[in-house]
């Protein structure tokens, strides 16, 4: 059983290597929050991860009034084999999509993927925006594996990248109600996927038959209510996790 994370004490991703014994420069950004916003002095211990090489212990070190450093001490986690469960979906605006991007990090997707479709209602993104809500979330919720976020495509893009050992879990709101955990039985048990989730309108007729013809494609419901888009992607997220990831 590996050890369970340590939600006590102040996590920070740093995106370098790490080693028993190196020594980290913090960039302005991460100093000016460990010594100004979180007083934190040195010595101070804190957990670090970079989404490649684990949890380790480290220490502040090499504080001024400007800068701070890392000590690193030693590992505490190992670095998990990630779920390669890539989420799919209409780009959304900000707020709500600050909202599906965190939550899907905690559901432990690897890859966010914005598909642009007939009825998308935002077709550019704030990629920088996108990668610190992603670490944001990483840091909060003891997340080891930093989620890959990619530049927006078409969806027929999509479907045309897709791997044919990617079962592609369509939540396509037109679907006939059942259980959707049974009607991901057959999937074996962490095999790539992809979910994804259409814009506010949902699909349309012609993008549900480009979907739908997909060798590897499955289509669920998602209850009898139609869900907004932010909660679609928490929900279907919920049910992959259930059905064919790490939740049992």
């Amino acid at each position: 059983m590996p050890p369970r994370p340590d939600f006590t004490s102040q996590r920070l991703f740093i995106d370098q290597p790490m080693r028993e014994g190196d020594q980290i420069a913090l960039d302005k950004a991460q100093s000016n929050y460990l010594l100004n916003v979180l007083r934190m002095r040195e010595g101070t211990g804190l957990l670090v991860f970079n989404g490649r090489e684990g949890e380790w212990q480290a220490v502040l070190s090499d504080c001024s009034k400007k800068s701070a450093g890392l000590t690193i001490v030693s590992r505490l986690r190992q670095q998990p084999v990630s779920a390669d469960l890539w989420l799919c979906f209409a780009p959304l605006k900000s707020a709500r999509l600050d909202y599906m991007v965190q939550k899907a990090v905690e559901m432990g997707a690897s890859r966010l993927v914005p598909v642009l479709t007939h009825r998308t209602q935002v077709s550019r993104l704030n990629m920088e925006r996108m990668r610190a809500n992603i670490i944001e979330a990483a840091e909060q919720c003891g997340v080891l594996a930093v989620p890959e976020a990619v530049q927006e495509l078409k969806l027929s893009k999509l479907l045309e990248t897709l791997e044919p050992a990617r079962t592609l879990v369509f939540c396509d709101e037109g679907a006939t109600l059942g259980d959707p955990v049974k009607a991901l039985a057959g999937i074996r048990r962490n095999a790539p996927l992809a979910v994804l989730i259409g814009p506010e309108g949902g699909f349309d007729d012609e993008e549900r038959r480009m979907i739908m013809a997909e060798k590897n494609s499955i289509a669920i419901a998602l209850g009898p209510r139609i869900l907004r888009a932010d909660t679609a992607a928490v929900a279907a997220l919920t049910t992959v996790q259930i059905a064919l990831g790490d939740w049992v």
